[in-house]
């Protein structure tokens, strides 16, 4: 059983999310709260496992209070307004849902929260397989097949993903150590400070570089035993 928080300043948002939680067995909702400082004190007393959590609230946004709790519960953020969104890509949430919820979306983002709850309650357990990722790109937020991605370039504060049958890349603010723990790390493998590659877009391995996606990409003696893991490593030694 999950434990619940639903955080939003509209009445009928809040009724519409009671009445969702309701109809899904493995949620119990805990307390309703009209703004983030209601949340505040029942994060301090209750545990909470779940928060559903507007982010265009009066006093303090829901991104900037989520960016104040130092060990939050499973976040889905929920807004009115697409932009708004955007503030938030970075912050490792479950999901995003757009108002108005349906259902089918809501039930959507309420079993992916609970394949991390179990997971992170039950480490043994597989991590659940993520499809698709969101980022902020040219002021939208895009939607990523992870199966499209070849690799991934890391430059400074921001990466260039690479995705099959598309020219240019999808460019975002966001450091490569985040979408390497977002990648399922049995497809995607880090192999140098700057790159991380899909195990399945390669092409050849040869002197020290990866053939993939039309370019050379270089295996640096610090991530070199990463690959190792997927290959004969007597041949990675050889080439």
């Amino acid at each position: 059983m999950m434990r619940c928080l639903a955080v939003d300043d509209e009445s009928l948002a809040l009724d519409l999310l009671e009445d969702n939680i309701r109809k899904i067995p493995y949620l119990t909702l805990v307390k309703r709260c009209k703004n983030a400082f209601e949340a505040q004190e029942v994060l301090a007393r209750e545990p909470i496992d779940l928060m559903f959590l507007d982010i265009q609230m009066p006093g303090i946004t829901g991104v900037q209070f989520l960016q104040s709790v130092a060990a939050p519960p499973l976040v889905i953020f929920i807004t009115a307004y697409e932009q708004f969104a955007l503030e938030g890509f970075n912050l490792d949430v479950v999901d995003y849902l757009l108002k108005p919820v349906s259902f089918d979306r809501f039930l959507k983002a309420v079993n992916k929260a609970q394949e991390l709850f179990n997971h992170r309650n039950n480490p043994q357990m597989p991590a659940p397989v993520m499809d698709y990722l969101f980022v902020n790109a040219e002021y939208n937020l895009v939607k990523i097949n992870v199966r499209d991605i070849v690799y991934v370039e890391g430059l400074k504060d921001y990466i260039k993903i690479f995705l099959e049958n598309v020219q240019r890349p999808v460019i975002t603010r966001m450091s490569l150590k985040l979408i390497e723990e977002k990648l399922p790390s049995d497809k995607f493998v880090r192999v140098h400070k700057s790159f991380i590659v899909s195990l399945e877009k390669i092409i050849s391995i040869r002197k020290g570089k990866i053939s993939i996606g039309g370019v050379q990409v270089p295996i640096s003696e610090h991530y070199k035993d990463n690959l190792q893991r997927f290959i004969d490593p007597t041949h990675l030694a050889q080439n």
